[in-house]
């Protein structure tokens, strides 16, 4: 289990909710090494009676006029058109940055035996590699990355067309990402990390003890003092894209945290409603599941 995964068991069971102390719960939880599987009938009911309350007393929006919703939608419009040519101009900003050449050989285990980066490009230019959380020592996937390429796999389908291909890359060995995949019935490429520096490399293993100890492109000391991760060490989300120019690669931009907001359809979808992300004061993706774990 993930520790993200085990720091929300423990809030959930013990009704905290600052991010202090979850940071506190996650690292002794970490420490304990504790089950949470067998906690798992307890945090759904809990879950239950938690979201029961919220629906119960939402902050729903005052009932006016179709001509005084009119105008408050067209005033609102307004303020959508301008955010939607900020994004435009930020990811133009982004198509811009500089990129950096890839000098260290990776080598991965994948389905089809090893491959290295140029590798999992294929006959395309450009590739996008998501960092899922899925240390060795861990019997399934993080279950919010889970949730992030729940939203992906249908999208990843059409950016061959676009000269764009798409690579899942975890620390664990291959043959725990084949199970996994397999009981979440996914197809995507995923492939295995483990043993070379790729994700240390890449800042999504955190280790006090490596020269770069960072996450986000901050000191990961100091995020964590701060409460802004629940770990000193371990696995972390982030998604980096790759150009290839002949069989030199190059690194062209990495993200983290909110940064992966954007692939996620389940929130982009709530954030349309009136009720929103109902994630209240506990931590982000609490309430996320194992897509085969939800109660029926």
């Amino acid at each position: 289990m993930c520790p993200v995964c085990i720091a929300t068991v423990a809030l959930m069971v013990t009704g905290a909710t600052s991010i202090g102390g979850l940071a506190a719960l996650a690292v002794k939880q970490l420490h304990a090494r504790a089950d949470a599987r067998e906690l798992e009938p307890t945090i759904q009911s809990k879950e239950s009676k938690m979201a029961t309350s919220m629906q119960s007393k939402p902050d729903r929006p005052r009932a006016v006029s179709r001509a005084e919703w009119l105008v408050a939608r067209k005033e609102f419009l307004k303020k959508e058109k301008e955010f939607t040519r900020q994004r435009d101009a930020l990811s133009a900003e982004r198509r811009k940055l500089p990129m950096v050449k890839i000098e260290k050989e990776y080598v991965f285990e994948g389905p089809k035996g090893r491959a290295n980066l140029r590798d999992l490009f294929g006959n395309h230019d450009q590739l996008i590699i998501y960092h899922f959380m899925f240390d060795p020592s861990w019997e399934e996937g993080c279950k919010s990355c889970s949730h992030l390429m729940d939203n992906s796999e249908g999208a990843i389908v059409h950016l061959k067309a676009r000269n764009t291909a798409f690579v899942v890359v975890s620390r664990t060995p291959l043959a725990k990402i084949e199970a996994f995949k397999k009981r979440m019935e996914w197809t995507f490429p995923w492939v295995s990390s483990f043993g070379n520096d790729f994700n240390y490399d890449f800042h999504v293993t955190l280790d006090p003890e490596k020269p770069d100890y960072e996450y986000n492109y901050a000191s990961a000391k100091t995020l964590l003092a701060a409460g802004k991760i629940w770990f000193p060490k371990g696995e972390m989300p982030g998604l980096s894209v790759f150009l290839r120019e002949g069989d030199s690669v190059f690194h062209t931009y990495s993200t983290y945290q909110r940064g992966l907001d954007v692939p996620l359809n389940t929130y982009n979808f709530l954030d349309l409603t009136p009720l929103g992300r109902q994630e209240g004061e506990g931590p982000a993706q609490g309430w996320i599941r194992h897509h085969d774990k939800y109660p029926t």
